[in-house]
């Protein structure tokens, strides 16, 4: 007879092992969709890249795009980056997968601002 932990054990790798391999089947459609919708959305669609991993907490998209898209992506207050996540969700609901959606942040982090700030803006009022 085998002991509860034994069983704990098998049934947790086996449970494991199932939902990576219907994640597997069911590659094609969420990361093709997203690429999609990205590829649309985005000025330089050739520099869209989508990465899936997956692992036992599901699916992960991981998209990386031209920096100069990066608000585009990402929309005003992140709506459009929310309405790319809520749609994955709902393809990989179809295909009992649970999928998310993290947007890679491009090297060296953010670009530049061009705006000014109030000290530099005061300086250049006072030399005037």
């Amino acid at each position: 007879m085998q002991s509860n932990t034994d069983f704990s054990d098998s049934f947790e790798e086996t449970w494991i092992r199932r939902i990576c391999e219907h994640a597997i089947v069911s590659k094609d459609r969420d990361l093709d969709f997203v690429e999609m919708i990205i590829k649309e959305i985005v000025n330089k669609p050739e520099d869209v890249k989508v990465v899936r991993t997956v692992d036992e907490l599901g699916v992960l998209l991981s998209v990386k795009v031209n920096p100069e898209d990066m608000g585009l992506l990402i929309g005003r207050s992140g709506s459009t980056a929310k309405a790319i996540r809520t749609l994955a969700r709902i393809v990989g609901m179809r295909n009992n997968a649970r999928v998310n959606l993290k947007i890679e942040e491009p090297e060296g982090g953010r670009a530049p601002s061009s705006t000014r700030n109030a000290e530099d803006v005061m300086g250049e009022l006072g030399s005037l």
